[in-house]
């Protein structure tokens, strides 16, 4: 294992380990223990993790300072959401006086314009229907009847022959003059 580096182990100084030369176990434990105090404050840790809180707590005034900081924002917020009583002092009278009020006043009635009485959305949609209703009876009644010469067609008739094996086709169309038969079948004799 030659020409492998050694692993070399800093000492981290006095900055973690207050100023003794060994590992910096204060500021780790502090660290840990700052992120308990509010479980330890509800009660909610372990009995053996809550012994250990406590007895740092007791012995380290930055972890003591950070615990009475919760304590008193805790303190704070009970007591912010907690609502107020409401004040319910002249509520029923101002009830039997709305009511009493209603029964008093009489709605005023208005007078309108004949042209606003015929100008609502029920004559409007009602007219419009009728006109709808005219306007395609009018278009029905006047449109030219009967197929025009376009849609007449083409007029395709068979005719019998005395001859079993054959087939007459007549093929004509009424808008000209002119029919074509065809003989389907038949030897040429």
């Amino acid at each position: 294992m030659r020409g492998w580096p050694r692993a070399v182990r800093l000492s981290s100084g006095p900055e973690n380990s207050e100023g003794g030369t060994d590992r910096p176990t204060a500021v780790l434990t502090c660290y840990r223990t700052r992120r308990r105090i509010g479980a330890w404050l509800d009660e909610a840790l372990d009995p053996e993790t809550a012994r250990s809180t406590a007895a740092h707590l007791a012995s380290c005034a930055g972890c003591q300072r950070e615990a009475e900081e919760l304590r008193r924002l805790r303190g704070l917020l009970r007591r912010t959401l907690m609502p107020p009583q409401p004040d319910w002092t002249g509520f029923w009278q101002g009830v039997v006086r709305g009511i009493e009020d209603r029964r008093q006043t009489r709605p005023v009635p208005v007078r309108r314009s004949w042209w606003e009485s015929m100008w609502r959305p029920r004559w409007a949609l009602g007219g419009a229907l009728a006109t709808a209703l005219l306007v395609s009876l009018g278009v029905w009644q006047w449109a030219p009847s009967g197929p025009r010469p376009s849609e007449a067609g083409v007029m395709v008739t068979s005719a019998r022959t005395e001859d079993p094996r054959g087939t007459v086709m007549v093929y004509s169309t009424p808008e000209q003059d002119v029919a074509v038969v065809w003989v389907f079948g038949l030897e040429k004799d």
